[in-house]
């Protein structure tokens, strides 16, 4: 079996990873970077379990048959599965994700491949892989959602919680085609995991639900929070006496400064924006209220940078989550924005960002100069390098965890 995976972000790259351990994998990027790192056996994304896998074919422990490359016609030739895990943001201005490179994608595999078998791993709008088929006159594309935190993706690929993948219904061969890439996919999984074959319209509908589902659940114990704060309440007590309720749960309660990176925002937007014609009300609150959230943290901010003589906020860390390194769409960026537009400066201290300015505010790489200067520091998730000047930190991380 070969198989070709076009994007090495998360999805891609940690999709790779897993499939290489049974099956011949080339992963294709336009980023020279990327494929001279995987050339190298190096990762070029934070993940624990992919930079583990790495070193292990590197060393010839475990061994991958993965190869990357920057040459779409080549990558894309002879396969008999492509996986496109390319980027698609949420446009405003369109009220749609941008799928410009998913349709890039397939073009390009169409081209190398006539009979392949396209499985869309991107996040795509509901009603997106038929219309995609239709338009294209080609029945052989399947959409099949991830589910992956970022920085844990191998993990989550590796121990799925389901394994889904939409096709043609009407299609028999369609069909069969999914059940096929379905044990790829559970074949290099560690733990069994159910596995389910359905609509490809049905299988865009999951994504999107599920991550809305997480926004709101995450909305839910911010604005519990929110409330706790300001009324003077032990707001994790409460949170444990409410979670310990076994239909609520105590996992996905910590708060935050509202829910964000690169999937939550963008994908809730989506959703709401497939509601166009379909009444709702908890769609557009669960939008409304991560804007409402980052407004009381940075009133809180601001309230505290108020008492000091000459106010400067320290931002630690751009990232959404401990051990990442994307901070794409973070949270704590929305509550920079607002700190910044009452006139208050912002230093950053971030050590994966190389530009000495972000969005007109200084980067630094020195912590403890960071910590000196800064009179207010926010922080999503709480550090231990910020044990010695916890008096100056304001964060709602209230378990010491994502």
């Amino acid at each position: 079996m070969r198989i070709a995976v076009a994007g090495t972000g998360y999805v891609g790259l940690s999709l790779a990873v897993l499939l290489a351990r049974g099956s011949e994998v080339v992963a294709v990027d336009v980023v020279p970077a990327k494929v001279e790192a995987l050339a190298r056996w190096e990762s070029p994304i934070r993940d624990a379990e992919i930079e583990e896998a790495l070193a292990g074919a590197a060393s010839g422990e475990r061994p991958l048959a993965l190869s990357a490359t920057l040459d779409a016609g080549e990558g894309y030739r002879n396969i008999d599965f492509a996986v496109v895990a390319t980027p698609t943001d949420y446009d405003p201005a369109r009220n749609f994700f941008n799928t410009s490179s998913v349709e890039a994608a397939v073009a390009a595999i169409r081209a190398a491949s006539p009979e392949a078998w396209i499985v869309v791993k991107s996040t795509v709008p509901v009603g997106y892989t038929a219309q995609l088929r239709e338009r294209l006159g080609d029945r052989r594309i399947l959409f099949s959602p991830e589910f992956l935190r970022e920085g844990r993706a191998l993990h989550d690929n590796l121990h799925p919680s389901r394994i889904i993948v939409g096709a043609d219904e009407s299609d028999p061969e369609s069909m069969e085609a999914a059940r096929r890439f379905a044990n790829l996919l559970a074949e290099g999984a560690e733990d069994e995991a159910p596995v389910l074959v359905m609509g490809s319209t049905e299988a865009e509908a999951v994504k999107l639900f599920a991550n809305t589902f997480l926004a709101l659940r995450v909305a839910y114990f911010n604005e519990l929070d929110t409330y706790a704060s300001s009324r003077g309440l032990d707001a994790a007590r409460v949170i444990e006496g409410v979670c310990l309720d076994p239909r609520v749960g105590s996992h996905y309660n910590n708060p935050s400064f509202g829910y964000g990176g690169y999937c939550l925002p963008k994908d809730t937007k989506q959703l709401l924006a497939n509601y166009a014609d379909v009444p709702q009300n908890v769609m557009g609150a669960v939008v409304d209220a991560n804007r409402t959230r980052k407004d009381f943290v940075a009133d809180q901010v601001l309230e505290r940078a108020s008492a000091l003589e000459e106010p400067l906020v320290g931002v630690y860390r751009l990232t959404m989550k401990t051990g990442s390194d994307n901070f794409r769409a973070s949270s704590v960026q929305g509550v920079m924005k607002r700190v910044k537009a009452k006139g208050v400066p912002v230093l950053v201290y971030e050590p994966t960002l190389s530009a000495p300015e972000f969005f007109g505010s200084e980067v630094t790489h020195d912590l403890e100069s960071f910590k000196e200067r800064a009179g207010v520091i926010v922080a999503n998730r709480w550090s231990d390098e910020l044990a010695d000047v916890v008096g100056k930190v304001y964060t709602r991380d209230l378990f010491k965890r994502d």
